[in-house]
């Protein structure tokens, strides 16, 4: 695996991203284990398996990784890299047979986000990524979102319950973020709230894939998405448009 620094181009950095997924990939593919791991809630024991090939494949290009299962590994200085890495999002979904599971990298440095990609594990080909500033991609094509802008027309993904039913079309809830969202950036869906709060590797690969297809994406409270430590947590909101965006904000805030 080619060694990454931050003067890496974003094309030699989404290629990595890409070679860490089929590591990851692999492993959930032959896993037969839905045992808990036992060490917190909620925590499958191939999620360490498949952390675990992430790490590896990381490490042998010289990057710092922030990840929901180990945190951070090596050091993310002001002239680094580090990858961002959920290698399982989705891991119910997963457990319980619904295809809709995925593996989400992106990658920063200290100017913001530079590549990101979300792989579908459950068909293995579905592939949406984006690189700064050089657009968005599901499978080769282009992405764009819906460019909906009435509440009343759109089609909601959510993460959590609303208090009370919002004037949407409809909603939907699928169960991996990081997916979600890239349905928003791609036009599938028009809107996407969470309800509950998320860490960083939940969205940042999606956040870049929706900015770069011209997607709106916010923390409902206005706070940078890109985070660096393993404790923050934010609240993502995305829409196909402004005017979505605000609806959207609005029926965030009634919640508090």
């Amino acid at each position: 695996m080619a060694r990454l620094n931050k003067s890496s181009s974003n094309a030699e950095i989404l290629a990595v991203l890409n070679e860490t997924a089929d590591a990851v990939g692999a492993v959930l593919r032959a896993n037969t284990d839905w045992s808990l791991s036992g060490l917190r809630d909620t925590q499958y024991s191939v999620d360490l398996r498949a952390d675990a090939a992430g790490l590896e494949a990381l490490r042998g290009a010289g990057v710092a990784v922030l990840s929901e299962e180990s945190q951070l590994t090596g050091v993310f200085g002001d002239d680094d890299l580090c990858v961002v890495l959920d290698p399982l999002d989705g891991s119910t979904n997963a457990s319980r047979g619904v295809p809709w599971f995925a593996t989400a990298l992106c990658a920063i440095d200290k100017n913001g986000m530079r590549a990101g990609l979300v792989v579908n594990q459950a068909n293995g080909h579905d592939r949406y990524w984006a690189t700064a500033g050089g657009g968005a991609f599901h499978n080769g094509a282009a992405m764009r979102p819906s460019g909906c802008v009435d509440l009343g027309e759109a089609v909601v993904g959510i993460s959590g319950i609303p208090k009370q039913r919002p004037r949407w079309n409809q909603f939907r809830a699928f169960g991996a973020a990081t997916l979600d969202l890239c349905l928003v950036a791609d036009g599938v869906i028009d809107a996407w709230i969470d309800f509950y709060t998320h860490g960083v590797w939940d969205y940042l690969a999606s956040a870049l894939i929706c900015q770069e297809a011209g997607a709106q994406i916010v923390d409902h409270q206005d706070r940078s998405l890109v985070v660096h430590e393993h404790a923050q947590r934010r609240t993502p909101i995305a829409a196909a448009t402004a005017e979505l965006l605000a609806s959207v904000r609005r029926i965030r805030g009634q919640q508090n």
